[in-house]
């Protein structure tokens, strides 16, 4: 119904902005992705959304990115994931992170993000396999490579969230080193921050 919104944020909130269309301000629940980048109110902003209608709510999501819709779209659909738990997992894992996880199997990874236990990631996991595959519903998505899966790994085994591994890895750059040891001792310095 309502595929997309753009207009300036009018203020944020924790896991919302109001963003002003046509003269009324819209309440999107966004991604935490959304609120630690480049948003601030006054900016515009250009959002995929998905509007969610229940007999108790009518609430918009809202994305910077399509693949992030489509995927939000999905795992709606996935036994044991509601909106919130769906925003959750999109908040926590950028969009091919997730793809990496599914496509091999990787549950523990995907349990890392908060609210998913070990046998939700497992049905997730399940039922997203066939649909994440070369060819599937996202054949836009290029799978994370294996380096950048073994680093988030040695640091979500070193305590730090799934986030604070992805966001330490975005910080690396192309001109990151391609020896892990290295580029792990860099996520480190950028986490002790």
């Amino acid at each position: 119904m309502i595929a997309s919104v753009s207009g300036a944020v009018q203020s944020m909130e924790q896991g919302a902005l109001v963003v002003e269309v046509g003269g009324v301000g819209l309440r999107v629940s966004v991604p935490d992705s959304v609120l630690q980048g480049n948003v601030s109110v006054g900016a515009r902003v250009q959002l995929w959304t998905h509007l969610l209608v229940r007999q108790d709510a009518i609430t918009l999501y809202g994305f910077l990115e399509k693949e992030q819709l489509t995927l939000f779209d999905m795992l709606l659909k996935a036994p044991g994931v509601g909106p919130k738990l769906a925003l959750a997992i999109i908040s926590g894992m950028p969009v091919d992170g997730l793809h990496a996880a599914v496509t091999k199997e990787q549950a523990e990874l995907l349990s890392q993000v908060p609210g998913v236990g070990i046998k939700t990631a497992r049905k997730i996991i399940f039922y997203l396999k066939d649909k994440l595959e070369p060819g599937g519903l996202l054949p836009e998505v290029i799978a994370a490579n294996e380096l950048d899966i073994e680093m988030t790994a040695a640091l979500t085994a070193l305590g730090y969230s799934v986030v604070e591994a992805q966001t330490a890895l975005q910080a690396m750059g192309a001109d990151a080193p391609d020896e892990l040891e290295a580029r792990i001792r860099i996520a480190l310095q950028y986490l002790s921050k």
